[in-house]
């Protein structure tokens, strides 16, 4: 009888970021993220999608350099700065692995924190894992407005999340692509952990390392984006009042099954299009939106 042996099991990775003005940092976050994914033992296929929100510094030609040395790094190009938020679902809706990782382009969240989700991810243990930072390398004013946003939030949601505010979070394809993110600024990764919630999906937390950023400045003012998240933290709270309400119809979760490779579950109303493409009734349709072809 021939030895036969057991093929270990691996999961396909997408990386999904947004970038405005991150000169100082895309670089060195792309290579981090690129030789850990090539390197990882239980990552099978992989790819970085990385949306530019419109950056008025270098980051549009760093990233076109970094494309002739990875194929796998696709680049989503905004012509004009549309927020955090609009830039992460525009990101999200050009993967098209099993699993979805969504990061920051500024460094602040290290790749390795993937080491400790990974065999969650092979278990089947959940649809969503979220990363809860054990110390935020934020100033005290941001960590004091995300620690209010997140009480909140947790109040409204009937959850006890430790940090709902994180974006660093890892959710498998289907269900995420399947999200209708409003979002226009800093808050998207608020609103993901709530969408996810409303469709009675539980998120598994686990410990992450969060660092400063590697150089450069946020691109969004504090007192702004402090008064943005409250009205969107409220409306998010006002929206779950009305879903228990029954004014509003509870979102139905979608599939989860695993996609084939090389495949994508599409957010409603759009198409899908072949790698490299894209259909003239989607250009019409986000006519400042543009996608970079994968390099081949």
């Amino acid at each position: 009888m021939p030895d036969t042996y057991d093929v270990p099991r691996t999961v396909e990775i997408s990386v999904a970021a947004p970038a405005y003005n991150e000169a100082a940092n895309i670089a060195a976050a792309v290579t981090e993220w690129g030789e850990y994914l090539a390197g990882h033992p239980a990552i099978g296929a992989w790819e970085i999608v990385i949306c530019n929100d419109g950056s008025t510094d270098a980051t549009g030609a760093i990233l076109a350099g970094l494309r002739e040395g990875c194929p796998e790094l696709v680049v989503v190009e905004f012509a004009r700065n549309r927020g955090a938020g609009a830039a992460v679902a525009a990101a999200i809706a050009h993967t098209r692995m099993e699993w979805v990782v969504l990061l920051d382009s500024d460094g602040q969240f290290p790749i390795s924190n993937l080491d400790a989700f990974v065999d969650r991810i092979l278990a089947d243990e959940a649809d969503a894992f979220s990363g809860a930072r054990i110390r935020k390398a934020d100033g005290l004013a941001y960590r004091w407005g995300s620690a209010a946003s997140g009480a909140v939030s947790n109040l409204t949601h009937r959850t006890r999340y430790r940090d709902f505010n994180s974006i660093f979070k890892v959710v498998r394809g289907p269900l995420l692509r399947a999200l209708h993110l409003e979002s226009g600024g800093m808050n998207c990764s608020t609103e993901i952990t709530a969408r996810v919630a409303e469709l009675g999906r539980t998120w598994v937390e686990i410990p992450i390392e969060h660092r400063e950023r590697g150089g450069g400045a946020r691109g969004w003012r504090f007192w702004r984006g402090a008064r943005d998240r409250a009205l969107f933290v409220g409306y998010l709270g006002y929206r779950q009042w009305l879903l228990r309400r029954g004014v509003l119809r509870v979102p139905e979760a979608p599939g989860t099954r695993s996609e084939a490779p090389g495949t994508r579950s599409e957010a409603p109303g759009t198409r899908s299009e072949a790698p490299g493409t894209r259909s003239e009734a989607a250009v019409a349709a986000e006519p400042a939106h543009r996608m970079t072809e994968r390099a081949r």
